[in-house]
């Protein structure tokens, strides 16, 4: 090991056990054992007999000393690695992490250790930990890579285990700034259920351990992934990583689960937060293993190859910075994000029944506009092979060579990154761990296992695109009530009709690119009867929303008149796909199906318009 390996190893076991420690300060109820910063009652040392303001000065004193280790490694960097942006920044960024976090804790001591400053605290704390991990496991790698690298989908993967696990953390801390450990005698079962009712007192714990369940989903996937394929378990260092983090989280949840059975005892406390502490280090640590050991992988390059031809290996020359610019703007698919944001702020309007503060508004537009330009972006790496052939995708920046592979990946990892922080900063927890879902269902489960495996790829996988209203209502209530599920379910059955008949206009794109789109698979008469179908289910579903929601006449018109004119256009395009002449030829399906195309995107906005206008204008159905 390098000399600059050897302190970053030691800095990241230093914050392992700085993070240990102030989990026994906050078990003991020590964080006010010194009320006053930096000193304590005025003094340099605490008194002898004082066990609380001892634990809480060997806190700060642990602190201040990773202080100077994090020093170590900005100087480090600056001597040994100036070459390296990607070891010198990061390492100069920990060090401003570093005086950030002292700052944090001054103020939690100031604020009484309020549940906002103690929670900010663990997540400094944690990304401290992430970042420094990034730094270690970055050194290892050499400073160029030359060529394409691999496929970085099991980094894909990892992130997404990572980032839940980052946000499980936090919820498990928001349980303990509320007082609502306890609030539940019961576990796995919350008061007899696996639903109790969500209320002020218990919603802190019941998301938590809602949250914990998916979260062990994703990272039991995770290791079967990385232990199952042979590309994965040839480096060793990835499976095993992987593989702690599988073995710890059951034990973590036991231990989570002994917290209520000894009644928060101190060291059940410890235990539970320093295992999460020690998952999540492993997943950052995966995340940067598996990325670089991609980076550094040699792939043949060839005009067959996804992603396509020589020209692969990097960005096309010549361009100005506008262009690039550009470029990176079009992988976030604009339009889309667009027609994402007509279902958020309708969904907000409704849960405020008013006008939700502008604020609110406008921090959940940028978050989720975020997260859907990170899930879009991510989708134009994964699916750069078939978007060069198809004609309506081939002038995207990756098939056209704008922009390179390795770096659009990450700028959709950056930006969902990013979504995650303004809406967990400036909205609340629960909107922006639903972010995070949505674009990690959009990614793995749509783009992976779906689009190129199922004509029901645009079924399951609109699940992701539904989710925006659920995040505009999440972001002014704090939960998730019925109406936001069937806000829910309106864009989830809406997203056949309307992709479908997209479908049914470029078959021969899918059909070339080898996508099993249903017009592909089952042909036009089938592909119409289901969109007629799924209409039928669509227009009830909005009639539901006027009876569970409690809206008005203005909804039930707009849902009448706008569902009817639905339901004829996806009529006549019926009678046309299962004619004999359509059944024949596709063309003869395709001015019905860019009408209905064009008439769903008008149906989806006028009617969430109509949402929040009957918010806001009550007229009551007499």
């Amino acid at each position: 090991m390098t000399r600059f390996q050897k302190v970053a190893a030691a800095t990241v076991a230093l914050t392992f056990l700085l993070v240990i420690i102030g989990v026994v300060v906050r078990a003991t109820d020590s964080g006010l054992g010194c009320p006053d910063w930096p000193l304590c009652y005025g003094q340099l040392l605490p008194a002898l007999g004082d066990s609380k303001a001892w634990i809480e000065w060997t806190h700060r004193g642990v602190a201040a000393v990773l202080g100077f280790f994090v020093l170590g490694i900005a100087a480090l960097a600056v001597r040994d690695h100036r070459d390296r942006p990607s070891i010198l920044w990061p390492s100069l960024g920990a060090l401003g992490l570093v005086l950030f976090q002292a700052w944090l804790g001054r103020e939690t001591v100031r604020l009484g250790n309020s549940g906002e400053s103690v929670t900010a605290h663990l997540a400094a704390a944690m990304a401290l930990v992430g970042l420094l991990v990034f730094v270690l496991a970055r050194s290892f790698y050499p400073a160029r890579f030359g060529g394409r690298g691999g496929s970085q989908r099991f980094t894909l993967l990892a992130a997404f285990a990572a980032l839940s696990t980052y946000a499980l953390l936090l919820f498990g801390s928001h349980v303990t700034a509320t007082d609502a450990a306890l609030v539940f005698p019961d576990w796995p079962l919350m008061g007899g259920t696996l639903f109790p009712p969500l209320t002020d007192a218990t919603s802190a714990q019941v998301f938590h351990r809602w949250v914990a369940i998916v979260v062990g989903l994703i990272v039991a996937a995770l290791a079967v992934v990385a232990w199952r394929s042979a590309e994965q378990r040839a480096h060793r260092s990835i499976a095993w990583l992987a593989g702690i983090a599988a073995v710890l989280y059951p034990v973590q949840a036991v231990v989570g689960a002994a917290q209520i059975w000894t009644r928060l005892d101190p060291i059940a406390q410890t235990l539970h937060l320093a295992l999460g502490a020690f998952i999540w280090g492993a997943l950052a640590g995966l995340v940067v293993v598996s990325y670089y050991t991609a980076r550094r992988a040699v792939v043949g390059v060839s005009a067959g190859s996804p992603g396509g031809g020589a020209r692969d290996v990097g960005e096309r020359a010549g361009g100005t910075a506008r262009d690039t610019i550009r470029a990176y703007i079009a992988l976030t698919k604009p339009r889309i994000i667009e027609l994402l944001l007509v279902t958020t702020v309708p969904a907000m309007v409704l849960a405020a029944r008013g006008l939700p503060p502008l604020w609110l508004v406008f921090w959940t537009l940028v978050g989720g506009s975020l997260a859907a330009g990170s899930a879009n972006a991510i989708n134009c790496y994964l699916d750069r092979d078939i978007d060069e052939l198809m004609v309506r995708t081939r002038r995207r920046p990756l098939p056209a060579h704008e922009v390179e592979p390795e770096r659009a990946v990450v700028f959709g990892l950056v930006l969902g990154v990013v979504s995650f922080v303004v809406l967990a900063y400036f909205v609340n927890l629960l909107a922006a761990f639903l972010a995070l879902l949505a674009i990690a269902f959009y990614v793995i489960v749509y783009t992976l296992l779906l689009k190129r495996t199922t004509p029901q790829n645009i079924v399951i996988g609109g699940a992701a695109g539904a989710l925006p209203p659920v995040i505009g209502w999440a972001a002014v209530t704090g939960d998730i009530g019925l109406p936001a599920l069937l806000l829910f379910a309106l864009v989830f059955y809406w997203t056949p009709p309307h992709f479908w008949a997209l479908s049914l206009r470029i078959a021969e794109d899918y059909a070339a690119a080898g996508v099993p789109m249903l017009p592909v698979v089952r042909g036009v008469p089938e592909t119409t009867r289901q969109i007629g179908l799924y209409t039928v289910l669509l227009v009830a579903i909005s009639l539901i929303l006027f009876a569970v929601a409690r809206m008005g006449l203005i909804y039930l018109v707009a849902a009448v008149i706008l569902g009817a004119i639905f339901l004829w256009q996806a009529y006549r395009l019926w009678r046309v796909g299962t004619s004999a002449a359509g059944a024949a030829s596709p063309a003869a399906s395709t001015p019905g199906a860019i009408a209905l195309y064009r008439y769903s995107i008008s149906y989806l906005s006028l009617l969430f318009l109509a949402v929040a206008v009957d918010a806001l204008v009550v007229i009551p159905v007499v």
